[in-house]
């Protein structure tokens, strides 16, 4: 059992929890993840990346955007509560030396999990330029975060509400066309964000890490639920990822694949909102 200790909303269906889980704080790296199970018998089991931890405290911090049952029924918990199961660390945690400027691009909800990243790059002694990018100003998280860690930090909105009125790719290219252009390059966010950053530092011959949220099951490699064709070849994300060259990355396959349980998935999020309007008109 697994004791929430916190829980913020940090955006319209973006939640942050901390919750207790001593060994997995004191032995997880940048990159890792956990999977969360509300009922160890029947339930979905739902991949989500370490944002932070404190092994002092003994919490990890979990930043869930609420797409489907399971989801929402996470953040509806309270502190206090437990979650049933929560395994990790889990993956191969992110490859981290110094190889002079990094770009790091975060797209939504993947800017939670680009953090430790970002932070462990900074550690290591890289000049670190941090893009990230939201669809209005009310859907930007880890502003702080990030402008903590970053040499040059740059936001980015859709529709020009905050910051910059751009997609990412934008001042990625910028950067990317200067010389020197970066050593490294590294884009977490939804598959279209990341394929084309990928396409984007491509011509430029800038290395490109990319994080992979793939339908998961037992994470171990054991169901081969969250298998990628990477550079024509079968790899599975919770063993041989979740971080791979995203010039390698076959996206368009991935997302067919992501898209298979998308209907039933919208069909889960509209019940969830319908049932929550119900139960506040039955309240008041």
């Amino acid at each position: 059992m697994n004791r929430i200790l916190s829980k913020t909303q940090l955006a319209e269906e973006i939640y942050q929890l901390k919750i207790e889980a001593p060994l997995i704080a004191r032995e997880r790296q940048p990159g890792q993840f956990v999977i969360v199970q509300l009922d160890t018998d029947f339930g979905e089991r739902v991949p989500l990346t370490i944002a932070d931890a404190d092994p002092e405290e003994g919490s990890i911090t979990l930043v869930i955007q609420t797409v489907g049952k399971t989801t929402h029924m996470i953040v509806d918990m309270e502190v206090g509560d437990s979650l049933n199961n929560v395994v990790g660390p889990l993956g191969t945690p992110t490859h981290i030396e110094k190889v002079g400027t990094v770009v790091c691009v975060g797209g939504g909800v993947g800017v939670a999990p680009l953090h430790p990243i970002a932070q462990a790059l900074k550690d290591a002694g890289n000049k670190v330029i941090i893009i990230i990018g939201a669809r209005s100003h009310e859907l930007v998280i880890f502003e702080k975060e990030m402008k903590a860690i970053a040499d040059e930090l740059i936001v980015c909105t859709d529709d020009g509400s905050y910051g910059r009125k751009s997609l990412v790719t934008a001042p990625l290219e910028e950067r990317c066309k200067q010389d020197p252009p970066p050593d490294m390059a590294v884009a977490i966010g939804p598959p279209i964000m990341m394929k084309f950053c990928a396409e984007t530092t491509r011509p430029f011959k800038v290395p490109t890490v990319v994080s992979l949220n793939t339908i998961m099951i037992d994470g171990t490699g054991m169901c081969g639920g969250c298998r990628v064709t990477v550079g024509g070849e079968t790899k599975f994300v919770c063993v041989d990822g979740p971080e791979f060259d995203g010039h390698l990355v076959d996206f368009d396959n991935m997302m067919q694949r992501l898209g298979a349980y998308k209907p039933m998935e919208d069909l889960a999020h509209e019940q969830c909102h319908l049932e929550a309007e119900i139960k506040e008109r039955t309240q008041q």
